[in-house]
């Protein structure tokens, strides 16, 4: 049976928020949920979720449905300044209204008003770079661990993330399908995801976490991070091609290709480049006809020029670029996302290993790569790549932060912000939420932080969230509140 909708009920099909739409919906979601659930990547959510006795979105009537506010100023995601005191008011999950003036509460809304006393207001964060599935868990429980424990350690990881700030995140690479959707349906607290699913890599690529005695790999056969959705091999234009297809088949809001060698792997150094234009082109194409993008991961000049050629429309990392090819990406109009790489925290690489002489080769391009990115006014992204240590994983406002050395604190936080939100968008129709993201203007959704101090004044309050960001709402839903 085919179950047609309308473009603006299509996120229903997603498992997505229904409170937007008129409640009579949440009946036919269902239908329409039993009809296609058969396609494995979809069942009953809100207001099924309600039917069984659990917390999910259908609980929503029961909730303060906006929120009001007062003498507070706005960082909005863009200019230099904060405003002067302001209210601001959510009805629902958008920002209805913002005005120097005080702001009437409207009768037939439900409000909490929160006092700002002359703290900030600010967009939630936005980290351009995660692997949420992977953060702060053990290498090697992701190699050869119980998979149900990783999913677990990735609901905590992905509750304190939100607690941390970070209202939304582009996830590249892991098996975060499920994950994304229970925090949609509001059985768990976390950010917004744009997942891109398995990274896909050639054999003895980065994304080829096989052990040595897994090679050579009989015919038909699938490693551990495969079978669970973290990877995917493929070694010709045919096989990429179809694995990019499954993971949009899956809800990928963008595909992730790895087009270079990199720190954590084993098999590949630095130098390598991977994957040919046609096998790069490939993905490119079936992420085209879907209306989004490829991102891959690339250090090296002769890597990233070799994607460029592909039409890839992200570059991730770059260390290690020169100034030619910066030339060619600020030509090209690509993406830029960078993560602010320094030797400035223990590492989980031993001392004189392999992978730790390949992650100081790394570090020591940063500089370099942040001058090139701002000389040639690429549009750069901010992201942390935290991997596989819960230590770092609960400091990435240290990471933001760390940008100053860079970048003034206003443009850190609108790269953070609104630049970050401007990425988010190139996944097109293929992005899960639909709505302004990114800044603090009227329409726009939701996702709001209140800080106890200014943070353009002050960056390193984003160090300390837990005693610095008062107020957390995401989706117009308040998460934290301590005023």
């Amino acid at each position: 049976m085919v179950v047609k909708v309308g473009a603006k009920y299509q996120h229903l099909l997603a498992g997505g928020d229904c409170r937007c739409c008129d409640p009579q919906l949440r009946d036919f979601t269902l239908r329409a949920n039993a009809e296609i659930s058969r396609r494995g990547f979809l069942a009953g959510s809100g207001a099924s979720l309600a039917s069984l006795g659990l917390p999910g979105r259908a609980d929503a009537a029961n909730a303060p449905n906006g929120v009001l506010f007062e003498n507070v100023r706005i960082f909005d995601g863009v200019a230099e300044k904060l405003s002067a005191p302001s209210s601001l008011l959510v009805v629902g999950n958008r920002i209805k209204a913002i005005s120097s003036a005080p702001i009437a509460a409207p009768a037939d809304v439900a409000l909490t008003k929160i006092q700002g006393g002359g703290r900030t207001l600010t967009p939630g964060l936005i980290n351009a770079h995660t692997h949420i599935m992977f953060a702060s868990v053990p290498q090697m429980a992701i190699l050869t661990g119980d998979i149900g424990f990783v999913n677990v350690a990735a609901v905590r990881a992905a509750g304190d993330l939100l607690m941390q700030g970070f209202t939304s995140i582009r996830d590249l690479g892991g098996p975060v399908f499920g994950l994304k959707r229970g925090i949609d349906a509001g059985l768990v607290p976390g950010p917004r995801i744009w997942p891109s699913g398995a990274f896909i890599s050639q054999t003895g690529g980065h994304g080829d976490f096989r052990l040595p005695n897994d090679l050579p790999a009989r015919p038909g056969d699938y490693s551990f991070s495969e079978r669970v959705g973290g990877a995917a091999i493929a070694d010709n234009p045919d096989l990429v091609r179809l694995r990019a297809r499954e993971q949009l088949a899956l809800g990928a809001s963008q595909i992730k290709l790895m087009a270079g060698g990199g720190v954590a792997s084993s098999y590949d150094p630095l130098d390598v480049t991977q994957y040919t234009v046609p096998e790069l082109r490939a993905a490119v194409e079936a992420a085209e006809n879907w209306g989004t993008y490829v991102a891959v991961h690339a250090y090296t000049p002769r890597a990233v020029r070799q994607a460029l050629d592909a039409g890839v429309k992200c570059i991730d990392h770059g260390q290690l670029l020169d100034e030619a090819t910066v030339k060619l990406m600020a030509k090209a109009g690509v993406w830029w996302s960078l993560q602010p790489f320094l030797d400035d925290r223990p590492s989980s690489f031993a001392e004189g290993s392999p992978n730790r002489i390949k992650q100081l080769q790394m570090y020591a391009g940063a500089d370099t790569a942040y001058g090139l990115a701002k000389k040639y006014k690429l549009k750069t992204a901010w992201g942390t790549d935290t991997l596989f240590d819960a230590g770092n994983a609960a400091r990435q406002g240290a990471e933001l932060a760390k940008m100053t050395r860079w970048y003034r604190p206003a443009e850190a936080l609108k790269m953070a912000t609104a630049d970050n939100a401007e990425l988010l968008a190139l996944s097109g129709e293929r992005s899960p939420y639909a709505g302004k993201l990114g800044v603090v203007r009227e329409g726009a959704l939701a996702d709001l932080l209140l800080v106890d101090g200014d943070p353009i004044a002050d960056i390193k309050l984003i160090e300390d969230p837990g005693k610095n960001f008062v107020v957390i709402v995401k989706d117009g839903r308040i998460h934290k509140n301590t005023v």
